[in-house]
């Protein structure tokens, strides 16, 4: 790895010192092009977009501020953006040294613009980690004096449960901070003793009412007894002195909402409004909110879900942009992908979905900030990748009228490479592709496929491509099929579908014989379930599975013996608009998992067989056709 940058000027070195490369990331940086249109609007779809003046031309640019692998740092994440009070731009991320994780060894980094985004310094570090996690930076600049709070958190490296907020201070537009203080006597509560998170993410300066001038910042605690919630910091006096005010603090186990990474916005009539990710609360939707009318000092009701805002469970940002309030983070409502900027024309009551907004980036991305810019633009910092989302930190600039050009198609997966095949006798014309090292070999009724991945070099499997004919939705389905294998350790996919990796929509199905068992997996929008045999089935003799949703249950059947679990409702192909994976047998879709044996006559219907129906198949390998939208006998191939 290379040596971690060197230290903001004034700071003290750390204590385990390295050579600085203050300029790798400048070197790393590199603009990137736009391409980026979306679906038009659903049927149907209300457009509560407002009139804006848009004779501009539309204006987009972007470059990467922060690459994983860079600086000495594994990789970087939680971007936060503000202006200081000279126009001059702060873009902090958390430098994690060692890996991704949120504990470990991580800086607060930073760099600065001072001609509204077009170019950047060398990165410095504004708080070193030594060892420890320094990191949710949540900066607020006090007009009137210019000083800059930066509020942040710390926790010992190994352990981010013992968290504490923590204060420092710039008075020079950001080129030097003061040493970061303990500021857990002002800003907590001793229950408060499980988690504490500032911000991530801007703060705010009101500008009207009773409270005109007082700097806030969002946060959340959580206690060991169980109760969590969200809080706001305040500051009268520039930021010298801060103290806890609204607090929406839940008992109830589990809560209806979890609301967690606040971002804050001034309403027109002088009301603050906190956006908040829900962490998984029972009420429907990933977003939550709640509203001051008193600076900030109480909330006017408990955070609820905002459900015309959808997202996967991450954290966004919002942003006053004349009267408009704008809203970054990803559309696709499960998976962190397609980060997008929509819009609410009546101060958060309503947001416009995403068809309506812009894609900014149609890949993975997760966390981001905004910024208003001088000549009525908006700098937004973001989380992108395209293997995963925490590759880079992103900075776009643009005007209104890239906000008002309409979205593009998405795009979707590319065309199967040709190749062998085997017969879809369901119907539904779903070409299967037979990859790799793959030979028919007698089966348990006629022939079979036998995968010979042998290591994972080889890639034995069949592929079947995305159609509307997979979809399950949010209803019944049956799957069954045939496995025979005699591996004793590793992890054998026998069919995986939609999605994978994060909390992406999918359904798989896996051998696991290092732990004696088969394990099945529904995830969906905002919950997922899993269910296992007590055995591995892996005795190189042919056994009967199925897998079924029916009931508000998920059931995995081995040979007739059944597991079973509660099934949250939802749909495993939730944000299908946004291009989605087909079903592999025999590994999953990124190629990991591969199985190295025997599968036979693969099934995917859309409704729940009856027991009389599963035995049939197993017993006489019926020929049910009703709801079948899947059928591979795995009897022949045919060559390209």
């Amino acid at each position: 790895m290379q040596p971690r940058l060197a230290p903001a000027p004034g700071r003290p070195r750390r204590r385990d010192p390295r050579p600085g490369r203050a300029g790798a990331l400048a070197t790393c940086a590199a603009v990137l092009g736009t391409g980026l249109t979306a679906l038009a609007p659903h049927a149907g779809a209300q457009d509560t977009r407002g009139p804006r003046e848009t004779a501009a031309a539309p204006e987009f640019t972007e470059e990467v501020l922060f690459q994983a692998g860079t600086g000495g740092y594994f990789c970087y994440r939680i971007p936060a953006v503000v202006e200081a009070a000279d126009g001059t731009l702060l873009a902090f991320a958390e430098g994690r040294v060692d890996s991704c994780a949120d504990k470990g060894d991580i800086d607060i980094v930073l760099r600065r613009s001072t001609d509204n985004g077009a170019t950047w310094s060398d990165p410095q570090v504004v708080l070193s980690g030594d060892g420890d996690t320094r990191g949710n930076p949540a900066p607020v600049v006090d007009r009137e004096s210019g000083r800059i709070s930066l509020l942040s958190t710390h926790n010992p490296g190994d352990d981010d449960t013992k968290r504490t907020p923590y204060l420092q201070h710039s008075t020079d537009n950001g080129g030097t901070w003061t040493v970061a203080r303990n500021m857990a006597a002002e800003l907590s509560k001793p229950e408060w003793d499980r988690w504490y998170a500032t911000g991530p993410g801007h703060g705010l300066q009101l500008t009207t009412g009773d409270h005109a001038g007082r700097l806030l910042v969002g946060a959340n605690h959580q206690g060991l007894d169980g109760r969590q919630g969200a809080h706001l910091l305040y500051s009268d006096d520039g930021g010298v002195t801060w103290h806890v005010g609204a607090d929406d603090t839940r008992a109830t186990q589990p809560p209806d909402v979890k609301p967690q990474e606040l971002s804050l916005f001034e309403r027109r009539d002088g009301s603050v409004y906190a956006a908040a990710r829900d962490e998984r609360g029972t009420d429907p939707g990933n977003r939550a909110a709640a509203v001051s009318s008193d600076g900030g000092t109480t909330f006017d009701a408990p955070f609820a879900t905002t459900q015309t805002l959808v997202s996967p469970v991450v954290q966004g940002a919002t942003l006053r942009h004349g009267d408009t309030v704008l809203a970054s983070l990803p559309a696709h409502p499960a998976d962190r992908r397609v980060m997008s900027v929509r819009a609410s024309h009546d101060d958060g009551a309503t947001w416009e979905p995403w068809q309506q907004g812009r894609v900014i980036y149609w890949g993975p991305t997760a966390y981001s900030d905004m910024v208003e810019l001088a000549e009525d633009r908006v700098g937004l910092l973001y989380e992108a990748g395209t293997a995963g989302p925490y590759e880079t930190i992103r900075w776009a600039r643009f005007n209104d009228a890239f906000l008002d050009q309409p979205n593009d198609d998405p795009p979707q997966p590319p065309a199967p490479d040709p190749g062998a095949t085997t017969p879809d006798v369901s119907g539904s014309g779903n070409t299967a592709y037979v990859r790799g090292s793959s030979h028919l070999r007698p089966g348990r009724y006629g022939q079979s496929l036998y995968l010979d991945n042998a290591d994972d070099h080889v890639d034995a499997r069949v592929e079947v491509p995305w159609h509307d004919s997979l979809d399950v939705g949010d209803g019944d389905f049956t799957w069954t099929g045939w496995f025979k294998y005699g591996r004793t350790n590793g992890a054998h996919v026998i069919m995986w579908a939609y999605g994978v990796g994060g909390n992406a929509p999918s359904v798989w199905l896996r051998a696991e014989p290092e732990q004696n068992r088969i394990v099945a997996r529904m995830q969906m929008e905002q919950a997922a379930v899993s269910v296992q045999t007590t055995g591995a089935y892996n005795d190189n003799a042919f056994h009967f599975v199925t897998l079924q949703r029916a009931g508000g249950k998920l059931t995995l059947s081995v040979d007739g013996t059944s597991y079973a679990a509660d099934a949250p409702p939802g749909s495993p192909t939730a944000g299908k608009e946004f291009g989605i994976g087909g079903i592999d047998v025999g590994q999953r879709l990124d190629g990991a998992n591969r199985f190295h044996g025997y599968l036979d006559d693969m099934r995917v219907y859309d409704r729940a067989l009856t027991p009389g129906e599963l035995n049939g198949i197993r017993w006489a390998n019926t020929p049910l056709t009703e709801g079948q939208r899947l059928r591979l006998p795995l009897d022949t191939v045919n060559p390209q």
